[in-house]
């Protein structure tokens, strides 16, 4: 008959719920009603370059429209460093008419189709100390002490009887542990612009027949230069008034 297996860990059972004591803890410096709330470190106007190859699934005739949006993923700055760390992509949707057959010397027809793509791009900045509106708060690091306590211990046969072996206790451990859960630094997208020049690198003619300056492509190479503005915002201690004390 297999045994069943025991608990990794069991707690003692109350009737009740124990009364735990508590003491304020006063915020330093700050007289005033405080709440907790985002505090501007700084605004930043972040510029980078892209490339992209980008292929189109049909032949392109020409490109009618790109809109562009501008997407962050990552906005981290990386405390207790003034480094800034920043990662996105710019998704296109790319509209452009594909022919149709049956070209003629002087006109030809053509379908309107798009397509969509993600632009990846990624940077890292530096903030210089004096271009923060206010100073961020750095993390707090969590703290780990052992201890132990001094046992006299009885060494048994071989040794003299008088003779102890004074030491720490192996069978014992003890350990003080401190966590600080520290507020970290966000961002907003305030604004973003895009400068682009797109260009294909294998334009041919129009087959069989059409317009003699007519021609497409499958393939585009595209420069981008891209800037934007951005906010980095930090819960932080905030005095709001004076709690109505003086009328």
């Amino acid at each position: 008959m297999m045994k069943k297996n025991k608990k990794c860990i069991s707690f003692n059972k109350s009737a009740s719920i124990e009364q735990c004591d508590s003491t304020p803890r006063p915020t330093t410096g700050i007289s005033n009603a405080v709440i907790n709330a985002p505090v501007i470190l700084a605004t930043l106007r972040v510029s980078t370059n892209l490339v992209a190859n980008i292929h189109f699934p049909d032949p392109v005739l020409e490109i009618k429209d790109i809109k562009k949006r501008l997407k962050i993923v990552q906005c981290r700055l990386l405390l207790p460093t003034n480094q800034l760390f920043l990662k996105g992509f710019v998704r296109k949707n790319i509209q452009y008419a594909t022919p149709c057959p049956g070209a003629s010397d002087s006109c030809v027809s053509s379908n309107l189709r798009s397509l969509t793509v993600d632009v990846p791009w990624e940077c890292v900045t530096s903030i210089d100390p004096d271009d923060f509106d206010t100073p961020p708060i750095d993390p707090r690091t969590n703290t780990s002490e052992e201890f132990d306590f001094f046992r006299a211990q009885d060494l048994g046969d071989g040794f003299p009887e008088k003779d102890q072996l004074l030491s720490s206790d192996l069978s014992q451990f003890h350990q003080i542990s401190t966590q600080f859960y520290n507020q970290l630094p966000f961002c907003e997208l305030l604004r973003s612009r895009i400068v682009e020049w797109d260009e294909s690198t294998d334009r041919e003619p129009l087959p069989d027949h059409g317009p003699f300056e007519e021609g497409i492509f499958h393939n585009l190479v595209e420069k981008m230069f891209l800037r934007f503005d951005i906010r980095i915002l930090q819960n932080q201690p905030v005095a709001v008034g004076d709690n109505g004390n003086n009328g």
